[in-house]
């Protein structure tokens, strides 16, 4: 790799390897790993009802992936790096009329006691949630590719999470069907796979100093849409339960204390 352009005032770029671990000490402090709900979710303290509406909130999430990775891969000009993109929508919608993770992501809610229909209906999804989403989509088709790939590097954190989520739900919801588990399973080495080749892309793209900060705050700004996303999902009231999924039951309507991790949200 050659080394980075300095910027015009004279400022070098960081090095590779410190560049690197500025991008990974995003997602130490700032992943929602550390948000509460999913603490909570660790710890086998969720409802049934909560878990659902958690279920239903995620799939609003994951149904847009496919959509995001789309616009990034328009903006990628050399054929190599799109044919790398394309697989994670491959990966998302299927290929060949095999299900890919937003099938499985379908399974899980069956497994939990949830409607496809449900999940589909984006009225049922806390406001919030979907805010969330619309405005990560957002981020990636109006920011440079850059901008996009690198906040897609949340991915760093994934496989690890993945591993943790898995072992819970063994252990603490057994009365969901193992099966419906897969999606967790599959994205312990997907996410592995696409956090390097994500990686790979914004270390060669960012040669300034300017556009190494770039895609750390990037990377910051999708750590708070995750953040956000259970935020909504933890703080819905009963009212919104009203036109939540109509399989959970509204939750306790007393607002749980949250923290901030790194800063703030």
């Amino acid at each position: 790799m050659t080394a980075a352009a300095p910027e015009p005032d004279g400022r070098a770029a960081w090095p590779a390897a410190e560049f690197t671990e500025r991008l990974r000490a995003v997602t130490r402090a700032r992943y929602h790993d550390r948000h509460p709900f999913n603490q909570r979710m660790h710890r086998g303290e969720l409802t049934p009802a909560e878990l659902r509406r958690w279920i239903a909130a995620r799939f609003h999430y994951q149904r847009h992936i496919p959509v995001k990775d789309a616009l990034i891969l328009a903006a990628l000009e050399r054929p190599e790096d799109r044919r790398a993109w394309l697989r994670r929508i491959h990966d998302q919608d299927g290929t060949d009329g095999t299900g890919g993770g937003i099938e499985r992501w379908l399974r899980l809610g069956e497994a939990a006691g949830l409607d496809r229909e449900q999940l589909w209906d984006a009225s049922r999804v806390p406001p919030g949630v979907r805010f969330a989403v619309a405005a990560y989509v957002d981020f990636c088709r109006r920011r440079p590719v850059l901008d996009a790939v690198a906040a897609s590097l949340t991915e760093l954190s994934a496989p690890d999470l993945m591993r943790t989520r898995i072992a819970a739900f063994e252990r603490h919801y057994p009365w969901i069907d193992p099966a419906g588990l897969a999606y967790f399973r599959t994205r312990v080495t997907q996410g592995a796979r696409d956090a390097e080749q994500a990686l790979a892309l914004v270390l060669a793209r960012a040669r300034t100093l300017d556009e190494q900060q770039r895609a750390v705050a990037a990377l910051e700004f999708k750590c708070e849409v995750l953040w956000a996303l259970l935020d909504a999902v933890d703080t819905v009231d009963t009212a919104d339960a009203t036109t939540a999924v109509a399989a959970v039951a509204a939750p306790d309507s007393t607002r749980r204390e949250r923290t901030a991790v790194g800063g703030g949200t």
